[in-house]
């Protein structure tokens, strides 16, 4: 079975015990910030909407073949991140083979990040997601879209995409910290009804990759 097809497998939940994994990158931002949020997302997804993904993220780099692997990629920090040619080789491969790649910005990435998108997909802009997208409507329900968790600048939650055939398929959260929420409650001291937003928010971009 070669690669592509064991990751679509991956991607429609037809194998059990499905793994997610952490981006490892370059350029000197903090790739490694918030270590508590994705097993807490892990158990939180595997509690209450009824998947099986391992209690444990994997580490990947962008340019690794172990990439195929996983559905659902996450990458997020404060600062710099830099894809090399054969890194964007291999996450383009990797995002239209049916893999799915979330950029969580924890603050001061946006500049940066845009820049590193534009180098996998220089012929699409970055689309806001609309409410209304599917994304948003299940097994929880945000009829505002993207909902807000940590403040920084004063302004609007907001979630982008590229979209191959139709399917999400790189999800950009901007002035949201999704991940902030996640992490341990003692981390940010958040109150439950955030962490729980954010929470949700998270199973609901998990349960749209198994299900799309």
């Amino acid at each position: 079975m070669n690669r592509y097809l064991c990751l679509l497998l991956l991607c429609f939940g037809l194998s059990n015990g499905q793994e997610i994994a952490l981006l490892k990158y370059s350029g000197g931002g903090d790739w490694y910030a918030n270590p508590t949020s994705l097993p807490n997302l892990i158990r939180f997804c595997n509690q209450n909407i009824g998947t099986t993904i391992k209690s444990k993220p994997a580490t990947v780099t962008p340019d690794s073949p172990d990439l195929f692997s996983y559905p659902f990629v996450h990458l997020t920090g404060h600062g710099n991140v830099v894809f090399s040619k054969s890194d964007v080789v291999n996450l383009q491969n990797y995002l239209n083979a049916g893999g799915f790649l979330h950029i969580d910005d924890n603050y001061g990435m946006d500049e940066f990040i845009r820049k590193e998108i534009k180098k996998l997909f220089p012929n699409q802009a970055l689309q806001e997601i609309p409410a209304n997208h599917p994304l948003f409507q299940k097994p929880f329900p945000f009829p505002n879209g993207i909902p807000k968790i940590h403040e920084h600048d004063n302004k609007r939650p907001q979630a982008f995409g590229i979209f191959v055939d139709s399917r999400l398929v790189l999800l950009y959260t901007y002035e949201v910290d999704l991940g902030d929420g996640w992490e341990d409650a003692e981390v940010n001291n958040d109150p439950v009804d955030v962490r729980t937003k954010a929470l949700k928010m998270g199973a609901n971009i998990l349960n749209y990759i198994f299900t799309h």
